[in-house]
């Protein structure tokens, strides 16, 4: 393995907002780029945690689940350690068949300019009781969700945040950039980890729309969509 390369170019710091999905995303990139090939090792826990500057239990957390994904395997004993696959999932098998990375760069950006500006504009409105009952319950339904119901009810939250800026006009944009983005999500793993931060996050934008809070709004969600851009890019792109 070309550690230079692993070190310098490809295993940076992470973002703290994202430490797991950042993490995920430059192991993936290692990977894709074929820096690391088939059946050769990782570096060691340790060494991953130091370069990324994110903590060994973020870097236990983003093997663990690109294991259960099939990119890599960890074995025990005296020669133990994390490994890359021998055989790869295939780019049908992950989803990536079909998406180009000038369609997968538009959806994205455009998640971004459209969502982050609406978590702003909500927190900057003045909500009625039945509003902010309803986005907590919207935010609730989400943290409960079985993996099935999950971008049902993701997407449910996210058009409710939409719906409190109070513009017609916005609803529609968001629905439609959110059934190309959730195409692109269903193609790539449903990680538990990305998940239970997700959840985190969601609390943490509606408690600052709620509050009223509209650099706090557009902060979090714009950490938000970040941490799903990163792993997007990372198995897609």
């Amino acid at each position: 393995m070309n550690a230079p390369l692993v070190s310098d170019a490809l295993l940076r710091p992470v973002r703290p907002g994202n430490a797991f999905e950042d993490t995920v995303g430059r192991l993936l990139q290692t990977i894709r780029l074929g820096v690391i090939a088939p059946g050769e090792s990782l570096p060691s826990e340790r060494e991953l945690a130091a370069r990324l500057q994110v903590s060994r239990d973020t870097v236990r957390e983003a093997i663990k689940s690109l294991a259960e994904a099939g990119y890599l395997v960890s074995r025990r004993g005296r020669y133990g350690g994390t490994f890359l696959a021998d055989e790869l999932p295939t780019p049908d098998s992950v989803g990536a068949h079909g998406v180009t990375r000038a369609e997968l760069h538009d959806a994205l950006g455009l998640r971004e300019i459209l969502e982050v500006g609406a978590a702003r504009l909500a927190a900057t409105r003045t909500l009625t009781a039945t509003e902010r009952e309803l986005l907590w319950s919207r935010m609730a339904d989400v943290r409960g969700a079985e993996p099935a119901d999950y971008r049902r009810l993701d997407s449910r939250l996210h058009l409710a945040i939409a719906e409190m800026v109070g513009s017609p006009s916005l609803v529609p944009l968001v629905a439609e950039n959110r059934m190309w983005v959730n195409r692109l999500l269903d193609r790539i793993p449903l990680l538990s980890r990305n998940i239970e931060h997700s959840d985190e996050q969601h609390e943490a934008i509606v408690i600052a729309i709620l509050a009223g809070d509209p650099d706090a709004a557009e902060a979090e969600m714009r950490a938000h969509i970040a941490g799903s851009a990163s792993l997007l890019h990372g198995f897609l792109d």
